[in-house]
């Protein structure tokens, strides 16, 4: 419990630096400036924020959700929601494919010793056997567990995929228009964002409360 504390108040930690320093950031140069620097890194800007979601999924430890914003922020909203969901799609099958190819030992190795229980619950809660389940948990902050967790069942790719491309389309776009919304004072995407992730909440409370009744 110990290691899993000192991981989680880790993980908050970065995701507190990195929001304060993307605030500095946008204060010192101004959101027309930085979209212009964003330009001329060309291809780098959109391929690093692609290494760093795909690498915070395969690694649960490291926060996600934040590049998901800058995405948002730096790319704007439509190439935001294509490279996130890219990163997401190909990190999230690699995570199923490592989990059913190398088993629970590789995953202990990846994800710690500390986290192995999140993805022992979801392994253990029959998601194979209901596609709408594990549509649902896909849809919440512990999707990366969740794609490691059901590679520990029989669940066949056939119905991992269309559950995994559904949750990503439904999950990703508002936490990509907050970001866009909050840089460019766009009414509309920060009210989709709202909407968006209130419905996320929503969804992982319904998880919750299931799994709490199971």
């Amino acid at each position: 419990m110990t290691q899993q504390r000192l991981l989680k108040g880790l993980q908050f930690f970065a995701v507190v630096v990195f929001t304060a320093a993307a605030i500095v950031l946008i204060q010192r140069l101004g959101v027309a400036q930085l979209r212009s620097q964003v330009e001329q890194w060309g291809v780098w800007a959109p391929v690093g924020i692609f290494l760093l979601r795909f690498t915070s999924v395969v690694i649960p430890a490291l926060p996600g959700t934040a590049y998901a914003i800058l995405a948002g922020g730096l790319l704007g909203f439509n190439q935001g929601v294509a490279v996130i969901c890219c990163a997401d799609i190909c990190s999230c099958s690699l995570s199923f494919w490592l989990s059913r190819r190398y088993g629970r030992n590789l995953v202990k190795r990846l994800v710690g010793e500390g986290f192995m229980y999140r993805i022992d619950t979801f392994s253990q809660r029959h998601l194979e056997r209901n596609f709408f389940l594990m549509t649902g948990c896909l849809m919440t902050g512990f999707f990366d567990f969740v794609c490691y967790g059901v590679g520990l069942t029989k669940a066949p790719w056939g119905r991992f995929i269309p559950a995994l491309v559904i949750s990503i389309a439904l999950s990703n776009p508002p936490f990509v228009a907050l970001g866009a919304g909050i840089l460019e004072g766009g009414t509309r995407l920060l009210v989709f964002a709202l909407l968006g992730v209130f419905g996320l909440a929503v969804v992982t409370y319904f998880v919750q409360r299931r799994d709490a009744t199971a």
